[in-house]
C-alpha cells in the first residue's frame, strides 16, 4: 500500500513536470522593440547642450536684481546686488536648475498682457561659455499653479514651464548666495548692581 505522503509528492512532481514542459514548449513572442515614438521625450527650456553656464541674472519687475557669474578660476561670484564671493553650493544648485526647467505645454496664440509677458514679472538672462546668451521673460503663474508662462525675449510661442524649477531659480532674488552671513558680535554681559 502506498502512503498518502508519497501520493502527494508524486502529484506535485507531475504538476511541476507539466509546468516545465509548458514553459519550454510554448510559442515565444516576437521581440518587442521600443521606438522613440513610444517614449515621451522631455523638453527643457534651456538645454545643457548649449555649454557650461557662466552667468545667471534675474531682474524683477519690482526693481530687485541678482547676478552670479563664474570668475577666471571657474568659481561663482556674486555680482549683484553687491560684488562679493558667492556660496558655491547654492550657486551651483541654481545653475543646475536652469537646465532642468521642464516645458509642460506650448500656447501658440495668446495675448501677452493676459499672462504677464507684455511687462514681464521677471527677466532671466543666462550666458554660456560657448558665447550663447538666452533671455527669458517670465510671466504670471498659470491658473492651475503648476507652471509659469514664459517666452523668449526674441519672441515665439508662449510656453508653460514647471513652477518648482522656476521658483528655485527665483529664490536667488530673496536669498542671494552670499559667501558668509555677517554675524552679530557678542555683547559682554552688563554688571547688575546687587542691593
Amino acid at each position: 500500500m502506498i502512503r498518502r505522503a508519497t501520493v502527494v509528492y508524486i502529484i506535485i512532481l507531475l504538476v511541476l513536470a507539466g509546468i516545465y514542459y509548458y514553459l519550454n514548449n510554448r510559442e515565444q513572442p516576437d521581440d518587442v522593440t521600443v521606438t522613440s515614438d513610444s517614449v515621451d521625450e522631455v523638453d527643457y527650456l534651456i538645454s545643457a547642450d548649449e555649454g557650461v553656464l557662466t552667468s545667471i541674472r534675474i531682474e524683477a519687475k519690482s526693481g530687485e536684481s541678482v547676478e552670479i557669474a563664474r570668475n577666471e578660476d571657474k568659481a561663482w561670484e556674486l555680482i549683484r546686488p553687491v560684488e562679493t564671493g558667492a556660496e558655491q553650493g547654492a550657486s551651483e544648485a541654481a545653475a543646475s536648475q536652469v537646465t532642468t526647467m521642464h516645458v509642460l505645454d506650448t500656447v501658440p496664440a495668446l495675448e501677452l498682457g493676459m499672462v504677464g509677458l507684455s511687462e514681464p514679472e521677471y527677466i532671466l538672462t543666462v550666458r554660456f561659455n560657448s558665447g550663447t546668451e538666452r533671455t527669458i521673460h517670465v510671466g504670471v503663474v498659470t491658473p492651475t499653479e503648476s507652471g509659469y508662462y514664459v517666452q523668449e525675449a526674441s519672441g515665439g510661442d508662449v510656453l508653460i514651464v514647471s513652477k518648482s524649477a522656476v521658483d528655485s531659480i527665483l529664490r536667488l532674488l530673496t536669498t542671494p548666495p552670499y559667501l558668509e552671513t555677517p554675524t552679530q558680535a557678542a555683547v559682554p554681559p552688563s554688571e547688575t548692581p546687587t542691593p
